[in-house]
């Protein structure tokens, strides 16, 4: 029987998925494009699945692109500009979309290094925490001479601005877990043994609230309207639909009786 690529574990509501390719850094090669992309789908389509933990197995998180022989199909009649277009489009870049889409909150560990497009993997959560020891690196430049992809472009100018998002990118300079905490790109740096622990208990909390509220709080972050008056619209919409919702009856109710609510998702 063939071994994932990446290992799923259901947890109190919560959906882990580890990357599980030690040896290889947990680099993105096919297969394992492939569980994420199942693993993204079942998160987003399982209603018992509500909070989402993504961490990777072994001293890294992930380091990009699998660039190893056959790690990643390849076809032999096109140029290397155009086979890497076609990788990215399809394979591994739906794999980004799918995880940006879950409409539940994910909370990303990064347990080690990230490189290249393994940043963008980890920079697809809503909630980053990182171990002490770990750092974010953009290799596309100064080691491939090409651009960063996986949504890096997007979500490090967007985080940091474009001055500082541009000289990482040029330069190569690693940033550390505590750099990412001062800068916003994360929200905590945990001692190394303590991360696994500490990610699964900020899932858990999440998987115990209101999943609708959540998976709205996301659009409305996540693609804003652009105006001011855009995003009043784009709130009331979404206090019509979450009004109507179990969850937020039971919030009433417990604050009408001083009590902690007890969510379900509904």
């Amino acid at each position: 029987m063939t071994k994932s690529a990446a290992r799923l574990e259901r947890l109190d509501g919560v959906l882990r998925v580890t990357l599980d390719r030690p040896a290889a850094l947990n680099a993105l090669d096919a297969a394992l494009a492939a569980d994420l992309l199942a693993a993204a789908r079942t998160a987003t389509d399982d209603p018992s699945i509500r909070a989402v933990l993504l961490t990777g197995a072994g001293r890294a998180f992930c380091a990009g692109a699998d660039l190893a022989p056959g790690a990643l199909p390849i076809d032999r009649a096109a140029s290397r500009g155009a086979n890497t277009r076609r990788l990215l489009e399809e394979l591994l870049n739906p794999v980004l979309l799918a995880w940006h889409e879950i409409p539940k909150p994910v909370v990303v560990a990064v347990n080690g290094v990230a490189a290249g497009g393994g940043v963008g993997l980890a920079l697809c959560g809503d909630l980053l925490l990182m171990a002490s020891s770990a750092s974010l690196l953009q290799v596309f430049v100064p080691k491939l001479g090409l651009v960063p992809d996986l949504g890096c472009s997007d979500a490090l100018p967007r985080a940091l601005g474009p001055a500082r998002a541009k000289a990482l990118a040029m330069l190569g300079t690693p940033i550390t877990a505590a750099q990412a905490v001062a800068w916003g790109l994360a929200l905590e740096a945990v001692d190394d043994d303590a991360l696994p622990e500490r990610a699964l208990a900020l899932a858990r909390q999440l998987a115990a609230g209101p999943t609708r509220a959540y998976a709205e709080l996301k659009r409305l972050y996540d693609a804003p309207a652009g105006t001011l008056a855009g995003q009043l619209a784009l709130e009331a919409a979404a206090q019509e639909r979450l009004g109507d919702t179990a969850d937020h009856a039971e919030g009433l109710a417990a604050f009408a009786a001083r009590r902690v609510p007890v969510f379900r998702g509904e």
